[in-house]
């Protein structure tokens, strides 16, 4: 059987790789033409070929289209180049599932998923399993914990499936340099220096986690050309033996879902199996009091009780992420003490939310490749003394496939008595639709600085990728 690996910027370079590893024969199909040279060298060095669409009326027998869940072709379109091939599907996450198939038995795995709040609750799940040397792949990079250390196996990674592999097998590199990975699946289990997995996926999960954690579809927003949704891609978390998803979701977009272990969480309906009793926001630390009733176990136990815990939540939004954190915890039968004491050390990360001090100035950081307009009236409505605020919006566009819907979010701040600066491609666009009480900073950096010299708080959101941030 031949096997064909279609978009090679999205992670398909490793599985294609991967595959020929097992023997198998494989094609790839650089849809968007970004294939690097040195890619392209290690393509050849594995007898992998490349070819055009066009190119599959060469072929007879069976072919195996292995595609990302976003691909712009429909089946009937790639079977269109030859109808008499015996044609099978799968998505990139199917293929890591198989090539992992057997790994990590004896390890706790956690994939996580959801609109926003992704990369945030991986690190909270981080500070919670901190004794367990946690492997991680998130947006801000593939890391390796050991005894709170952190080993950054690779900074620039995206959160493809493809990368759920890259990600183990640099951990095997690190943990003994001369070690082989062959056959397309990660060897000698006994190099292993981690007990916990916690894998970030932007659409869906590959399935292989023992508790898949979906935190919420607050915009559905299409993909493939309009082909699919959001929703659709992130419906893989039942391919999870555990699954945890916000019940809004779970009721807007799966209730016809067959699976025997699913557990739910909620800030407001408490027919959810967790929701908070009581929520005291503060911009350090916030209280929340949460109830759980019923919890499905990978063990196959059901447990209910209360725990109360302090943390960095400083808006509703963060607070559900917390709720989904928690119930993952509780899923994995992480003892209750432990989830208490070890979330407090969670203070936000850079590139998400933070929180700190510039001499008299307290910035609230909020950048995000992937901000939208629900998430930026959250922000916003976070601070209950705006008048202490300048509030700064901005960033750049074409980093993710959600966008801003600029009519409704300018109609937002027009209802706001604020301080407002706008900043980079996202602000100018923004302030063609504002006629007046806002002002326009290029720089990002002028922004802190005009907040520090005028003893005035800064709410900073800005949609963007914080490592590009960080560089200006």
């Amino acid at each position: 059987m031949n096997n064909l690996v279609i978009d090679l910027t999205h992670g398909g370079v490793k599985i294609a790789i991967s595959l020929a590893k097992t023997g198998q024969k494989v094609l790839a199909y650089d849809i968007y033409n970004t294939l690097k040279a040195d890619d392209k060298q290690m393509l050849e060095n594995h007898g992998v070929k490349l070819i055009q669409l066009m190119d599959l009326k060469n072929f007879k027998g069976d072919m195996n289209v292995i595609y990302p869940i976003h691909l712009p072709l429909s089946p009937d379109e790639i079977k269109s180049m030859n109808p008499d091939l015996n044609y099978t599907f799968k998505t990139h996450h199917q293929c890591i599932k198989e090539l992992l198939n057997g790994w990590g038995e004896d390890i706790l795995k956690i994939e996580v998923t959801g609109v926003k709040g992704k990369t945030t609750s991986v690190f909270m799940l981080k500070e919670i399993l901190i004794d367990e040397n946690p492997l991680i792949l998130s947006s801000l990079g593939a890391l390796l914990y050991e005894n709170g250390k952190e080993i950054i196996l690779k900074k620039n990674i995206s959160i493809t499936p493809a990368n759920i592999k890259e990600t183990i097998d640099l951990a095997y590199k690190i943990s003994n340099p001369i070690c082989e990975i062959s056959k397309g699946i990660v060897e000698s289990e006994n190099l292993k220096k981690y007990d916990c997995a916690i894998f970030e996926s932007s659409l869906g999960v590959s399935g292989i986690g023992d508790v898949g954690l979906l935190l919420n579809i607050v915009e559905d927003y299409p993909i493939a050309k309009g082909k699919s949704s959001a929703s659709e891609a992130k419906k893989q978390v039942f391919n999870c033996k555990t699954v945890c998803i916000q019940k809004e979701a779970l009721d807007q977009y799966y209730a016809d879902s067959k699976h025997e272990k699913v557990n739910s969480f909620s800030l407001n309906d408490q027919s959810a199996n967790l929701y908070p009793e009581n929520v005291h926001y503060d911009l350090n630390q916030s209280i929340i009091e949460i109830i759980y009733n019923d919890v499905k176990t990978i063990s196959g136990n059901v447990v209910s009780g209360k725990l109360r815990l302090k943390t960095f939540a400083p808006g509703p939004h963060h607070a559900s992420n917390v709720l989904g954190v928690v119930l993952t915890c509780i899923c994995l039968e992480i003892p209750c003490e432990k989830i208490i004491r070890n979330i407090q050390n969670y203070r936000g990360i850079p590139g998400r939310t933070n929180k700190k001090t510039i001499e008299n100035s307290i910035i609230i950081e909020e950048i995000n490749p992937g901000l939208n307009t629900e998430a930026i009236k959250e922000s916003i409505n976070m601070i209950n003394n705006l008048n202490d605020y300048y509030i700064s919006i901005g960033g750049d566009y074409g980093i993710t496939c959600e966008e801003i819907d600029e009519e409704k979010l300018s109609k937002f701040l027009k209802t706001l008595d604020h301080d407002l600066i706008l900043t980079g491609d996202v602000g100018l666009s923004i302030s063609q639709k504002l006629s007046e009480n806002y002002d326009f900073i290029e720089n990002p950096q002028d922004i802190y600085d005009l907040a520090v010299k005028n003893n005035k708080n800064l709410l900073f959101i800005y949609r963007s990728d914080y490592r590009e941030v960080s560089k200006r």
